[in-house]
């Protein structure tokens, strides 16, 4: 066992472990800590704790100090001063000619760095612009590409479900996501209705893709024939939460419906009826969104 203490950067919510040394920490302590990008200010979410030597990676980094009132004045001068860099780095942009968007910007703890992240749909030549954005700021200029999906976990938004985004909110890391995902869950393959503010898929597919994906193998699939206690039929509908089968059972000129539990219909594991061309189009939509 190792003693730990959790931290967050600000607008983050992965938590980070770094030694505590000789002090103890409490939660909602502000406090310095010393990473790759130089010195951060950073708040305690897990106070002063014991963790198991399999779930940190070594050698931890030490907390330097606790954050003062001078710190707290330093951060809340950077970010006063990013809404007019970042209409000056746009401004830059414009001048340059160049095809991007700048997303956010970020001053270094220490003053002598300005990170400014930018989205474009190819490589960008930027060298001229770190040139007039040098001269603006008389500062060490850093420019980073980042993706559409990095893009709204910087701003972050309200998603379809009317929550904040989780990849802004909840989410320490993305989470790989297909259409599998969605059809194991029997959701709407229209991209309008599973797809997130980024244009990607929803990252929430993935929560409970687990069960789903166990269920899928102890229920038909839509469309295939199976044997039910009144007879064969086949299935139109499948309520995995419920473990539930609807079957159109066709007996001479009677047409009938009914709801089966799924452990008392026979069906052919592992067959699935061929696609229709509906399924085929909007799969090849949803592909498109992951390129």
């Amino acid at each position: 066992m190792e003693k730990i203490v959790g931290i967050k950067f600000k607008n983050t919510c992965k938590v980070y472990y770094f030694a505590p040394g000789k002090d103890t920490y409490e939660k909602g302590t502000d406090v310095i800590v010393e990473t790759a990008r130089g010195l951060e200010y950073a708040t305690v979410v897990i106070p002063t704790t014991e963790v198991e030597d399999e779930k940190i990676v070594s050698p931890l980094k030490p907390i330097v100090r606790l954050a003062t009132e001078k710190d707290r004045e330093n951060i809340l001068r950077n970010e006063e001063r990013k809404p007019s860099a970042m209409q000056l780095a746009r401004e830059k942009v414009e001048k340059c000619g160049l095809v991007m968007k700048i997303v956010d910007c970020e001053f270094a703890f220490d003053g002598s760095k300005v990170t400014f992240y930018f989205t474009a749909d190819g490589r960008v030549d930027f060298r001229e612009l770190v040139k007039e954005l040098s001269s603006a700021f008389r500062l060490r200029i850093e420019l980073r590409q980042i993706g559409i999906r990095d893009e709204i976990k910087m701003i972050g938004g309200i998603a379809p479900c009317g929550r904040e985004c989780c990849c802004s909110s909840c989410m320490p890391d993305f989470k790989k996501v297909s259409i599998k995902m969605a059809k194991n869950q029997g959701l709407s393959l229209n991209p309008g209705k599973i797809s997130g503010l980024c244009g990607r898929l929803m990252c929430c597919l993935s929560y409970e893709n687990e069960y789903y994906a166990e269920a899928c193998k102890n229920v038909p699939k839509v469309g295939s024939e199976v044997e039910t206690p009144e007879g064969k039929g086949h299935v139109v509908s499948v309520n995995m939460l419920k473990m539930e089968v609807k079957v159109k059972i066709e007996q001479k000129d009677v047409v009938t419906y009914r709801d089966f539990p799924a452990d008392k219909i026979k069906f052919r594991r592992g067959g699935a009826p061929a696609k229709d061309e509906e399924e085929e189009k909007a799969e090849e939509e949803l592909k498109k969104l992951l390129d």
